[in-house]
């Protein structure tokens, strides 16, 4: 099996002395790898040019592919199998065996080169290009890797093991992307979650508040990915409300970015307006609007700022700036935005000394409700 990254171009190439013409056909599925393969989806037949043809699928495959995200972390990915049928001299030949790749949705800078069936990017078990993690007390890590195979996992807390977990290789689209989260966390962002999700009820209060602002409830600072280390560094942050967005890296993989100070929102509105007739019996009421509003509705958009983050941090922004899905969290809920920002300057601890990025965003909706 392959790794396809469907947001970059995948290519199949095949020849042979005499090729006239080659076909490919593709499966693109869910569920269980081979079982539930199903029908054909596409079928692709071209001549061939110099004895060679050369096929390429990324675009179709993204037709079956959406990655959504409503606050939990789920496996969302492809099998992608094809089958291809040489004509030789004209005759079809007995068609080569079906060819298995795993379909993400990432991509690849060009400096990566191309993707093929001899050439993987991407690759290696972290879903993610940073080693050194940033987040909140008392909120959970949430690192994305892929069960292509079975390896161990484990978690310290300074320099002693808190805990070990083994992930298991995965035939299943479901559970192929594992969520790694903190030893403690039990699959919750935070204390409320897990005073929620242990069906105790939760009373938040001010000084709870600043409790959990000041404590490490989940005490994990290491986390080791098939022996790659993994740094978290906990921040504390009483000043400023708290901001975690949520992207689709370029590994294909839901990954957090937190923002840690200031904060700004403000609404900008729209409308459209008429000329209304006041007139009654040669007079009219000076209170009636002559221009009368036909339909109003605003968007609202935040200015957010990330606290300092190390120079490693530059990739992840470049990958949120190129995410096409992003969400917010707020007040324990999941909101779809939009990043407004087109232009980041790239800062470095050389000249910048301490990085703090600062980008606008905007709601992936109208403030008045108007979906029909």
């Amino acid at each position: 099996m392959a790794k396809i990254n469907i947001k970059s171009p995948y290519f199949i190439y095949t020849n042979a002395t005499n090729l006239t013409s080659a076909k490919l056909e593709l499966y693109i599925y869910t569920g269980t790898q081979t079982t539930d393969r199903g029908s054909i989806k596409y079928t692709l037949d071209t001549l061939a040019i110099s004895e060679g043809v050369t096929f390429e699928i990324s675009e179709l495959v993204r037709d079956y592919l959406e990655v959504y995200f409503n606050g939990t972390y789920t496996s969302q990915m492809v099998w992608v199998d094809y089958q291809i049928t040489q004509s030789i001299s004209e005759v079809a030949q007995t068609p080569q065996t079906i060819v298995q790749l795993d379909g993400f949705d990432g991509y690849g800078y060009f400096e990566d080169g191309s993707q093929n069936q001899s050439r993987e990017i991407n690759t290696g078990k972290l879903l993610q290009s940073n080693t050194t993690v940033y987040k909140p007390n008392d909120y959970a890590v949430t690192i994305g890797v892929d069960a292509n195979s079975t390896y161990d996992v484990t978690f310290q807390y300074e320099g002693q093991t808190v805990g070990t977990t083994q992930i298991t290789a995965s035939s299943d689209s479901t559970t192929r992307i594992v969520y790694l989260q903190d030893y403690f966390a039990n699959g919750t962002d935070d204390y409320e979650e897990r005073v929620l999700t242990d069906g105790g009820t939760f009373e938040g209060s001010v000084c709870l508040t600043e409790f959990l602002n000041e404590t490490n409830t989940t005490p994990v600072d290491t986390i080791f990915v098939n022996g790659q280390k993994i740094k978290i560094i906990t921040i504390e942050e009483c000043k400023y409300p708290i901001y975690k967005l949520t992207f689709i890296n370029k590994y294909g993989a839901l990954q957090n970015l937190w923002f840690f100070k200031k904060s700004t929102k403000n609404i900008s509105t729209k409308d459209e307006k008429y000329l209304s007739n006041t007139v009654v019996n040669g007079s009219y009421d000076v209170s009636k609007h002559r221009r009368k509003i036909y339909t109003k509705n605003g968007q609202e958009n935040m200015s957010l700022n990330t606290g300092f983050y190390p120079e490693e941090y530059n990739d992840v922004f470049t990958q949120l700036m190129l995410s096409e899905s992003v969400w917010i969290e707020i007040n324990n809920e999941t909101l779809p935005i939009n990043i407004a920002t087109s232009n980041l300057d790239y800062k470095t601890e050389l000249d910048d000394k301490l990085i703090n990025y600062s980008i606008e965003i905007e709601f992936a909706y109208d403030k008045i409700n108007n979906v029909r």
